[in-house]
């Protein structure tokens, strides 16, 4: 099993930035990729930025340029660093690791954006 826990999430204006963690726990050896979904009211779960373990990122074509995520495996902690945010960023953010055929989630951090 593992276990992760999500953090820094707030309130924050348009434009401003905040700093999303997730720290992984448990059974964390041979975690391969780590990620960030977000889900809004009304709307599907989305993807918006995974890593693997060797640091090779993607990200939803809404938050290019924007949101960068990284990765402390030392730690085993991912993070997301938004940047420019929207008030379409709103949403509750979920922390998601891969371990062999098995999916993690958090239990997830909210995000809102005021205009």
């Amino acid at each position: 099993q593992v276990q992760l826990v999500e953090s820094g999430g707030g309130l924050v204006q348009t434009g401003g930035s905040l700093r999303l963690s997730c720290a992984a726990s448990g059974s964390i050896f041979s975690i391969n990729t780590m990620g960030w979904y977000r889900q809004a009211p009304g709307k599907e779960r989305e993807l918006v930025a995974g890593i693997t373990r060797g640091g090779s990122t993607n990200y939803a074509d809404s938050v290019k340029g924007r949101f960068t995520i990284s990765r402390d495996n030392a730690k085993d902690t991912v993070y997301l660093q938004m940047n420019s945010l929207k008030p379409e960023d709103t949403a509750v953010y979920y922390c998601n690791a891969h371990r062999f055929a098995n999916t993690y989630w958090g239990q997830g951090t909210q995000v809102t954006v005021s205009s």
